[in-house]
């Protein structure tokens, strides 16, 4: 059976994925509606971001209907974290298209080598990027896993480099933008704004901290993420 504090994280998990899958989905359908480009660029972001937490959601059922971990516990690592590449690849081509068009070659380009490298890390190098201790008491098949970034290895610096620049670069960029815009283009802007917003101080949060209840707290609120980007978009 599977803990109290497992269920609050696979719980969790499960509504983020969801949501991201949900609005994604209506950016896809919408994209294809209106021939709007940009809602597609920003389904396929919201999707890969939801797919940061498929390292618990496939932990919980594996644990709920099997009652067993995943192993190797790698695979946690790696189904969470190889996405966070084609996120961020994705977030800094919508982010330069909207603000900086010109430029945009030259972001994506930087941003897709500094992913590719991330990647090969968290595939190759994963026990010196994660350590994955059991969650509550410690019972397996009853307790989930969870991957912890090990501080001192450049993994995590390459995941504070990805959300320090989609603050600054998308979040800040996009409340400037409202700033000088006005009418349903700067209310666009927020949204935009909020949504980056909320997912760079959620993922950021969620990675450090322990307690579960804060935890599944910050996750809620994680989920709201792709409603904010798909009203920013949409057309």
């Amino acid at each position: 059976m599977v803990s109290e504090i497992g269920i609050l994280d696979g719980i969790t998990a499960s509504i983020i994925i969801l949501s991201s899958v949900i609005f994604g989905g209506l950016s896809f359908y919408n994209a294809r509606k209106m021939g709007a480009k940009l809602l597609y660029y920003a389904g396929a972001m919201m999707i890969f971001i939801g797919l940061f937490w498929l390292g618990p959601f496939t932990e919980f059922f594996l644990v709920l209907l099997f009652q067993t971990n995943l192993s190797p516990d790698i695979l946690y690592g790696i189904l969470s974290y190889i996405w966070v590449a084609p996120a961020v690849i994705v977030a800094m081509y919508l982010g330069a298209e909207l603000l900086v068009p010109d430029k945009k070659a030259i972001i994506v380009g930087i941003y897709a080598v500094l992913g590719v490298i991330f990647d090969i890390l968290i595939i190759f190098f994963n026990t010196q990027s994660f350590n994955y201790p059991l969650g509550g008491d410690g019972v397996p098949g009853e307790d989930l896993i969870n991957g912890e970034f090990i501080r001192t290895f450049p993994t995590f610096w390459f995941v504070a480099i990805f959300l320090i620049s989609v603050l600054i670069f998308e979040s800040i960029g996009f409340a400037l933008k409202a700033r000088q815009a006005t009418g349903e283009l700067r209310k666009k802007f927020v949204y935009l704004s909020i949504g980056f917003t909320v997912f760079v101080v959620c993922g950021a949060l969620d990675s450090i901290l322990t307690i579960p209840l804060a935890i599944g707290f910050v996750r809620i609120i994680m989920s709201t993420f792709a409603v904010w980007m798909y009203l920013g978009l949409k057309t």
